[in-house]
């Protein structure tokens, strides 16, 4: 009999568990049908939405453009018992815009600890010069379509 209910994460439990993640993996479809996967930063806002940036011209930017469905994967855990996962499905959109570009980076460095933010000046500052990043690169942005998760440590080692 399935336990698969036993281990799907609670809305609350997702939400943390992306909240906390470094890299997550954004999974893209090849040209010549292989799977393409690439670990990326990301920032999830209060919607559930994902970002990503990556530069105009990457092998992902053509793959998402010939084929938007991508699946993203974030995953933890040494053991068995201890594996987390958060599989999301989603068509990707991509956004060229530099400005757009360069709030989506301050977004995911603030979310990461990268920025120390602070006053309206500096923080104006801060996208000041994250805007130069922002010319080469685009926003992936990925509403999920479908999420699966799983927390193997809810079933306490009994399998």
């Amino acid at each position: 009999m399935s336990r698969r209910h036993q281990i799907t994460m609670r809305q609350d439990e997702i939400r943390d568990f992306l909240d906390k993640g470094r890299t997550m993996i954004l999974v893209s479809n090849g040209k010549d049908g292989f799977p393409h996967p690439m670990p990326m930063w990301f920032w999830v806002d209060d919607l559930g939405v994902v970002y990503m940036t990556t530069f105009r011209k990457s092998q992902k930017i053509n793959n998402i453009k010939r084929d938007p469905r991508v699946s993203l994967l974030l995953e933890s855990g040494d053991a068995y018992q201890e594996l987390k996962s958060v599989l999301i499905f989603s068509n990707a959109e991509v956004i060229d815009d530099i400005d757009y570009t360069a709030e989506i980076l301050f977004n995911l460095s603030s979310a990461r600890g990268d920025l120390k933010i602070g006053e309206a000046e500096e923080n104006t500052a801060i996208k000041a010069a994250l805007r130069k990043t922002a010319e080469k690169r685009v926003v992936i942005k990925l509403v999920p379509d479908k999420i699966i998760s799983w927390d193997h440590s809810k079933l306490r080692g009994k399998y």
